[in-house]
């Protein structure tokens, strides 16, 4: 337990954890791991208490203060030392603490201290202070020279009426009997009784004039353990009678108990003079090792008030007294005379005792053995349903005797079974079964006729070797290599029994013994279980503590009752109460006990405490964890010191695993490398019955990275808007840019293409000015033929009007010269003329945009003749070709030209011509 090798108190807590006053410190123990507190001054710690504050109070060398668990749940020491009036600080050694009414009292020979809200009040005695001690509400101190006092009102008052108690004598304890009296312990003056009128000494059987009572504890009501210093532990009842005395000879490492302490299973934790000790004194299983033979344990029966037990070393009895649970017994083993050497079998049939050993078959009466029939092993014994023949199993088969008042032999044919005979039972048509392991099981119809079947593989049975016939519960079951099997007596087969495999499975059964009440114990390898059928479903339970206990082999369960369960075992025998050990598995509870934390170097995140030692563990506040720490680790226990080893236990991290590990006794587990995020360990416990208990949690955070953080996050987050926003403007710059450019090209390429229109417009112009200007030719030579033919047609009307004249002069007919100068008016007629003048100019305005009607709009006060004039410039007719058209000579015509250009108010030395072609 890593600490010194004297423990002067121990405590506990409500949640089942251990605090032991040690030479080096404050010890706790939590079912799987010892810590050591040690005081600042590195002193022995003398007394230890637990207050109704949570804290745990402490009492050393010139030292005293308490234990409470800090912001990180671990133990942490506060010394009350310099709070001492300095009067009073020279303690020496701080021998007791006890707390009543929120107020702690510390005892050392000097003073008892006073201790409430942070002030401590003095009392001091006439001569030393002996005691401190607390019972039944009052406060109890003891003046050496003076006597007891109880403190009341504020001070210490000596009680009346106690002239029994000797004077000078120490007392060590004070306990509180269930009739509401005080008992008293001394250290050399036995035990009294303080009746409350006066104090008396206590009735008991047991000497005390040479062991020393250093201390005491109440085990149960009415049930009392004194701590000795010469004789162990000496347990006794309320009444004196000592039921138990537990000393080196059971196995103590020293008689020399300093402190001991009854825990919440009621079973007893010892300081000792070196070391400490653990008595499951209330277990549901005890060993028992008669005489303390070292023997092995094979057989065992209980009849008429005695316990016999079987042995490597003989048959011991002892008479039992009549309690529910026989393992208190008090009487001594006797070993029963005659009987030295190996017993294989100890069974009472009818009023016989019979015993079976190495060397014969006795009879026993009166611790005395009587033999019946010398020289042969006996194995076993069985008796027909006619209660009178019995049947013997030897080392060389089977014999059969008769059960009268004397043991008779009778000669039978059993003899010619020579098989060796240890597994023998009787089904209940007298047919006897004999097992052998390596040569099968038989079946001997009846004894007057030795004929028998054997089973094997071939008779339904899995194997033909390993096999172990029993009868439970009127049946022939076998056990095999792959679980039970039931003999069919209409098939004559066995087969496989599937009402019990469905609850074992298929494992191997060595062995199978019915209880009263139906349970059925069987062995499977060295492992002892139960079969439990006083449920509504059966269960198995497995009895964890006899695991690679038992005789491997010679496996032997007598049941005497369902409390009283004797298992043979390689070291005597063990003793199982098992309405108790279901009782005691029913208590559990899982604890996270410390959390570390590593990575180059470890650090506690959690010691084991969320808030004070008594209270429920409930996490209050949620750890977070940097992410740098590469591994957490996990310790876990559930206190069940009667049953510690069998608890199994499974786990998971919530938040990183979904399913619960596979139950072990593992109680550490690691994780190493989690992401970061929000987690939850969560453990549960499961005893040797399958029953599991709630789930203990611890939750804690696991920071992410610098670079995961929330305020990483945030940055990213703003860095992430702040590239988003640049990267809006680098691409709204950008996109300008290529709009810029793209209008550029744009206009670029508007330009390319107004260019390459315009040159397109200007070539369609071109073509179309070259048709136009075609056209105009065309139009302007048609006019000018038309013109022309206006000229030819003026000169030929001429040519006529002069002929025609001539003709007129040469005839002489007034009627004919009157006709052709009607003709002559005709042919020069003007409207002639201007009608085809109109003709005319509608052609030349068509052709040249109305010219004429904008000549004349830009200059009204054109004639007809100047218009005619204008038209026949504009087509850039000569003088001549206009003298003709217009029927003047040339010279009108420059006169008409000169005449037009003063209408027209031209200067000299604009060209008439150009003029007119800019109209």
């Amino acid at each position: 337990y890593k600490g010194g090798q004297q423990n002067w108190g121990i405590t506990q807590d409500e949640n089942k954890i251990l605090y032991i006053a040690n030479n080096e410190g404050l010890i706790t123990f939590d079912g799987d791991n010892w810590l050591l507190y040690p005081l600042p001054n590195h002193t022995i710690v003398r007394s230890v208490c637990i207050s109704s504050d949570q804290k745990i109070y402490v009492g050393g060398q010139d030292e005293l203060g308490y234990f409470m668990p800090d912001a990180t749940g671990k133990l942490s020491y506060h010394s009350l030392f310099n709070k001492i009036p300095v009067k009073y600080q020279n303690l020496a050694d701080v021998w007791n603490i006890v707390t009543q009414d929120n107020k702690v009292y510390f005892r050392s020979r000097s003073v008892i201290l006073e201790y409430e809200k942070d002030h401590f009040i003095p009392h001091t005695p006439t001569s030393e202070w002996e005691f401190l001690g607390s019972c039944n509400g009052k406060i109890y101190a003891q003046d050496l020279h003076e006597g007891l006092y109880s403190f009341k009102n504020g001070r210490f008052r000596k009680i009346e009426n106690q002239s029994s108690l000797p004077r000078g004598v120490s007392i060590t304890s004070i306990l509180g009997l269930s009739t509401g009296e005080d008992l008293i312990c001394t250290i050399d003056a036995g035990l009294f009784t303080n009746t409350r009128s006066s104090i008396i000494p206590f009735a008991h059987d047991y000497n005390f004039s040479v062991s020393k009572i250093y201390a005491a504890t109440l085990v149960e009501k009415g049930i009392i353990a004194l701590a000795t210093t010469t004789s162990g532990v000496i347990i006794l009842d309320e009444q004196g009678k000592v039921i138990q005395q537990v000393s080196a000879a059971e196995g103590l490492a020293n008689n020399n108990v300093l402190s001991i302490k009854a825990d919440h299973e009621k079973n007893l934790w010892l300081g000792l003079d070196n070391g400490l000790a653990y008595i499951t004194y209330n277990s549901a299983i005890k060993q028992i090792d008669p005489n303390r033979q070292k023997g092995s344990g094979y057989s065992a029966t209980f009849t008429n008030n005695k316990l016999y037990l079987g042995t490597t070393n003989g048959l011991f009895a002892t008479e039992v007294e009549r309690l529910p649970d026989l393992s208190f017994s008090k009487n001594p083993m006797i070993k029963v005379e005659k009987t030295d050497g190996q017993v294989w079998k100890v069974r009472n049939l009818g009023s016989h005792l019979l015993l079976g050993k190495h060397d014969g078959f006795y009879e026993v009466k009166n611790y005395n053995a009587k033999a019946i029939q010398l020289g042969d092993g006996y194995w076993n014994f069985a008796a027909l349903t006619d209660n009178i023949t019995l049947i013997a199993g030897t080392y060389r088969g089977l014999s059969s005797y008769l059960l009268g008042e004397q043991i008779a032999e009778k000669d039978s044919a059993l003899r010619a079974f020579n098989e060796s005979s240890r597994y023998l039972t009787v089904d209940a048509e007298n047919n006897i079964w004999v097992s052998h392991p390596y040569h099968g099981i038989f079946k001997i119809k009846n004894a007057s006729n030795p004929a028998y079947e054997k089973f094997g593989a071939a008779q339904g049975l899995p194997a033909d070797v390993e096999n172990y016939a029993f009868k439970i519960n009127g049946q022939i079951l076998a056990g095999t290599k792959e679980g039970i099997y039931r003999y069919d007596p209409s098939t004559k087969k066995f087969e496989a029994y599937q009402a019990l495999n469905s609850v074992i499975g298929k494992i191997s059964i060595r062995y199978l013994q019915e209880s009263p009440r139906g349970n059925i114990w069987f062995v499977h390898d060295k492992s002892v279980g139960v079969i439990d059928n006083q449920t509504k479903k059966p269960q198995i339970v497995w009895i964890s503590a006899l695991k690679g206990k038992i005789l491997s082999g010679y496996e032997n369960i007598y049941c005497v009752d369902e409390a009283n369960v004797l298992v043979g075992a390689e070291k005597g025998f063990y003793h199982v109460n098992y309405p108790k050990l279901k009782e005691g598995l029913q208590s559990l509870q899982a604890q996270v006990r410390s959390v570390h934390i590593i990575n180059e170097k470890d650090s506690l995140l959690f010691g084991g405490y969320f808030s004070g030692v008594n209270e429920e563990p409930i996490q209050n506040n949620i750890p977070s964890i940097a992410n740098h720490w590469k591994t957490i680790r996990f310790r876990f226990s559930a206190i069940s010191f009667a049953q510690q080893e069998d608890l199994l236990y499974s786990y998971r991290l919530v938040g990183y695993e979904k399913e619960w590990q596979e139950w072990s006794n593992r109680t550490e587990k690691e994780y190493t490398n989690l992401p970061g995020g929000n987690y939850k360990f969560e453990v549960k416990v499961k005893d040797a019955m399958g029953k599991e208990s709630a789930v203990a949690e611890f939750e804690f955070v696991v920071r992410p990275p610098l670079y995961l953080s929330l305020l990483a996050k945030i940055i990213y987050f703003l860095l992430f808007l702040a590239g988003n926003y640049l990267a809006y403007r680098f691409m709204k710059k950008k996109f300008r840019t290529q709009r810029q450019k793209y209008e550029k090209e744009q206009e670029r390429l508007v330009y390319i293409h107004t260019l390459e229109k315009q040159k397109a417009e200007a070539d369609l112009v071109a073509v179309e000015k070259e048709k136009l200007e075609a056209d105009l030719s065309f139009k302007n030579t048609e006019l000018a033929s038309s013109a022309m033919h206006l000229v030819k047609k003026g000169e030929l009307l001429t040519k006529v009007k002069k002929d025609l004249a001539q003709v007129s002069k040469e005839i002489r007919n007034p009627d004919a010269i009157k006709e052709i100068k009607k003709l002559i008016k005709k042919v020069g007629d003007d409207d002639n003329l201007n009608e085809e003048w109109e003709t005319f100019s509608k052609h030349f305005d068509s052709v040249h945009s109305d010219y004429l009607s904008n000549l004349k709009a830009k200059h009204p006060n054109l004639t007809g003749n100047e218009l005619k004039l204008c038209a026949n410039l504009r087509m850039n007719l000569s003088s001549k070709e206009i003298a003709q058209l217009m029927n003047i000579s040339v010279r009108g015509v420059e006169i008409g030209r000169y005449r037009l250009r003063k209408k027209l108010g031209l200067e000299t030395e604009t060209n008439l011509f150009d003029y007119l072609m800019g109209v």
